[in-house]
């Protein structure tokens, strides 16, 4: 029998790994027999597995075995040759495949042999996207602002000239039309006061995440009583640095878009996970907390997904169009980031978000 890896805990990894522990990139360390000797945080993100589950293992465990760097890593043993392989296709265990390149090194330390660094090909496009959008939304927040500031003034004239006239009225159904004018006119305004509520400035405090999840999870049971909010938590996360109110309107509005997507029936599951070096705004922060809210409604149409941050940009018949918008700003105005993920049955919004501010990394 061929003798395998010893099985060690992160915490038994040799200090001269340690230092892998902070790279952004995806890095495996493989013995003499192509068994599994570490893997750091990344690429415990990247193939979406535990660490101490797969040290020990063949590495096919972790990249397939049709990932064609056969003859990379035998040179990399027998000559001493290094290799990068470009645009390859990986079958993960989970999470269906990666397309990435990948630098095969030979190294001797302890008994690692081969180190491999893996890039998904679509991580600087990501990058690239992330930055348009945020320049696009952040010029579409400011015309939207803009706008809203002009309207309201007119609007308090409009309204006040309709309570003048209503004075004037002697028969109340001519009356009935000034009410229309004025509820409509509050109406407007509320919608304006929401468009400039999210540039107000931030009240930091220190915040646990899930007495903020709890505090959505009563409020959607009040308003939506045939809604199951699940919950799946990590209780082991540290408290965030955070605008309490700021994060429960956050949440509360993703979670009242999916009840009202579902007709007020529906599941509704709130997702907790700590996750490590992480990439935000173009800083890296070695520990961050992972917010999901999951539910099981029809999902976001399509031609939607790409615009469903934007303002107005509504999926709801009668529906306004900021809750995500005002999600979004929050969530950037913590340094952190928000995406969504959905088909028919299945919507997942994702939150990132930063758990110390004063420890963040340039990347």
């Amino acid at each position: 029998m061929t003798p395998t890896t010893p099985r060690l805990s992160p915490h038994h990894w040799p200090e001269r790994f340690h230092g892998l522990e902070l790279l952004a990139s995806a890095v495996a360390l493989l013995d003499a027999g192509r068994h599994i000797v570490y893997l750091n945080p990344a690429a415990e993100n990247l193939f979406a597995v535990s660490a101490i589950k797969l040290v020990g293992k063949h590495c096919d465990r972790l990249i397939g075995s049709a990932h064609g760097l056969d003859s990379a890593l035998d040179n990399a043993l027998a000559n001493d040759w290094s290799y990068t392989g470009h645009n390859l296709t990986v079958d993960r265990l989970l999470g269906g495949p990666l397309q990435l390149d990948c630098t095969v090194s030979p190294v001797q330390a302890e008994n690692a042999r081969i180190l491999l660094e893996f890039r998904p090909i679509d991580q600087q496009l990501r990058v690239a996207r992330e930055e348009q959008l945020l320049q696009q939304q952040q010029a579409n927040r400011e015309l939207i602002r803009n706008l809203a500031h002009e309207i309201k003034n007119p609007l308090g004239g409009i309204r006040g000239a309709a309570q003048l006239l209503e004075g004037e009225l002697e028969r109340p159904e001519l009356r009935e039309y000034t009410q229309v004018i004025i509820k409509e006119s509050d109406r407007l305004q509320d919608l304006m006061n929401r468009l400039l509520h999210s540039h107000r400035a931030m009240q930091v405090t220190t915040v646990s995440v899930h007495e903020v999840l709890e505090r959505v999870r009563l409020l959607i049971a009040s308003e939506y009583p045939k809604v199951r909010v699940q919950r799946d938590y990590d209780t082991s996360l540290p408290d965030l640095v955070a605008d309490r109110e700021q994060l429960i309107q956050v949440v509360l509005n993703i979670a009242r878009n999916a009840a009202q997507a579902m007709n007020g029936e529906g599941e509704i599951r709130l997702r907790t996970r700590a996750y490590r070096q992480a990439t935000l705004v173009k800083r890296r922060h070695k520990l961050a907390l992972e917010l999901q809210v999951i539910d099981n409604g029809p999902g976001i149409p399509e031609e939607l997904l790409d615009r469903i941050f934007y303002p107005l940009v509504s999926g709801r018949d009668g529906g306004t169009g900021l809750g995500l918008t005002l999600a979004q700003s929050f969530v950037h105005q913590h340094h952190g980031t928000i995406e969504v993920q959905s088909r028919p049955g299945h919507t997942v919004f994702t939150i990132l978000l930063p758990f110390k501010q004063g420890t963040t990394e340039k990347p």
